[in-house]
């Protein structure tokens, strides 16, 4: 499974180093939660599905306690405009 989510480009998210974040460097030192290859988001084969690990819709409102995942979703409309 994993060798075909790489293959097929299907692996959208990984986590990385603030630090790093320009170059595109996954680290294993960022990834909370031991996922293989430091993978934090795929899509499925059509591409009109996410699955998405952190969980940013619980961090995109400062009511929430932070607004830090907001810029996930501003992307997101930035790309599809």
């Amino acid at each position: 499974t994993l060798g075909e989510l790489k293959a097929k480009n299907r692996v959208i998210f990984r986590y990385s180093d603030p630090a790093e974040l320009s170059a595109g460097v996954p680290t294993s030192s960022a990834n909370p939660n031991g996922s293989k290859d430091d993978i934090a988001g795929i899509a499925n084969e059509g591409f009109n599905v996410l699955g998405l690990m952190p969980h940013p819709e619980r961090a995109a409102d400062p009511a929430l306690g932070s607004g830090d995942g907001r810029a996930i979703f501003e992307s997101l409309l930035h790309f599809w405009r």
